[in-house]
């Protein structure tokens, strides 16, 4: 039992151990300066923490080189703890493992019928993460926890799905607690837009950034935001859906009630639609993107029409957060500039010049992996107090 009493040294001690932690933990990877740099301690302080936390098993401490000079890299111990991440999507469920020290043991994906129950969903989840630990060769009790995305806002009070989730006959489940129940784990739940962005945060194209917003465009719209280096969900979790952004108040009915919403001209439902009648009705997202690089004009005009819808909207983040990077996700970013063209040209347009000047709208680097990424990062951001630092924490009690 700790007798730590805020303000004591132990306690100040355990604070700094866990912004050591949580630094490394996020990055994968850091330079003893990095660290010193992100949380603002003293370098001295910093190779005190790292050369206990190496002591103890918890890190693992390589030479390296910063800028040309020889520096010492600090990341976890592959041993320091295994994270799991599940994603379900509108037409998939994706799974994996992973350590503390980022990397990815095992993964796996598999198509699920949108019209799928939540219990029958949670079924095929649950033996897949039995299957992939084993897989893997790691006991059920070595996992520290289990980030779950899914396709809609989390009430914050609640855990529920709220109900403009993509998913039928899911709305008011409590996915975490499901989950929690049946795996015997603690589960963190997030939707998968919140995840795209922790992901692209963490390991793609928002590496080094503390400010950006991630747009994934597929069955829905929806945007992860980043604030100072932190998601921003806003008080009830409903922050970031920019797929409900009115653009036409006479414009088609949208599932959240209201008419002409950014989603309804840039949803896949709709774009496919669109082509469907000459291109068949077997249609999809995908093949639409590869129709439009092979040369097809009408795959490229609708592509292009829902780049400058997009921009849009990213326009009207932009005066409101002005972030420095938007990241694209989800079918649409596959393809690039005949999408982030018209993205750009509307944001140039609609945005305040300053705060368009200064951000930069590219797609993400880990395509159909972002969000279960996201999830693994979720479960690192969300560790708080557990799992390396309790067996740090007891290291350096048992010293004092």
């Amino acid at each position: 039992m700790s007798t730590d009493t805020p303000g004591s040294q132990s306690s100040l001690h355990r604070a700094n151990l866990e912004r050591v932690l949580r630094a490394v933990r996020m990055a994968g990877s850091l330079t003893q300066a990095e660290i010193a740099r992100g949380t603002g301690l003293s370098a001295a302080t910093v190779s005190n923490i790292v050369r206990e936390l190496k002591e103890s098993g918890t890190v693992v401490v390589a030479d390296t080189s910063s800028g040309g000079r020889r520096a010492r890299s600090v990341s976890l111990s592959g041993d320091a703890g295994i994270v799991v991440g599940i994603d379900f999507g509108h037409t998939h469920l994706r799974v994996a493992v992973g350590n503390l020290a980022h990397r990815v043991l095992a993964e796996e994906s598999a198509p699920i019928d949108v019209d799928v129950s939540a219990a029958q969903g949670f079924d095929r989840a649950e033996a897949l993460v039995e299957r992939l630990l084993a897989e893997a060769g790691f006991r059920p009790d070595k996992v520290i926890g289990v980030g779950l995305g899914v396709p809609g806002p989390i009430d914050v009070e609640t855990g529920a799905l709220g109900s403009t989730a993509i998913l039928p006959g899911w709305t008011g489940i409590a996915p975490g607690r499901e989950l929690a129940e049946r795996l015997g784990m603690p589960v963190h739940v997030d939707n998968d837009a919140n995840l795209g962005a922790l992901g692209e945060l963490v390991w793609g194209a928002g590496r080094g950034l503390s400010d950006l917003a991630y747009i994934k465009v597929a069955s829905g719209v929806g945007a992860g935001l980043v604030v100072n280096g932190q998601i921003y969900r806003g008080p009830g979790g409903t922050a970031g859906e920019i797929g409900h952004i009115t653009l036409d108040e006479a414009g088609p009915v949208c599932r959240c009630g209201n008419r002409g919403c950014l989603e309804t001209f840039v949803g896949s439902r709709y774009l496919l639609g669109l082509l469907s009648p000459t291109l068949g009705p077997d249609l999809s997202l995908p093949r639409v993107v590869e129709l439009a690089h092979q040369g097809d004009l009408g795959c490229r005009r609708v592509i292009a029409d829902a780049g400058r819808q997009i921009g849009t909207g990213v326009a009207t983040l932009c005066n409101l957060l002005n972030p420095r990077r938007v990241i694209l996700g989800g079918d649409l970013a596959d393809a690039g500039e005949l999408v982030l063209g018209p993205i750009r040209d509307s944001v140039a347009r609609y945005a305040i010049p300053s705060a368009a000047r200064q951000l930069s709208v590219v797609p993400g680097t880990l395509g159909g992996r972002a969000e279960v990424l996201g999830a693994l990062a979720l479960v690192m951001s969300e560790m708080g107090e557990s799992g390396a630092l309790g067996r740090s924490a007891q290291t350096s009690g048992a010293r004092s």
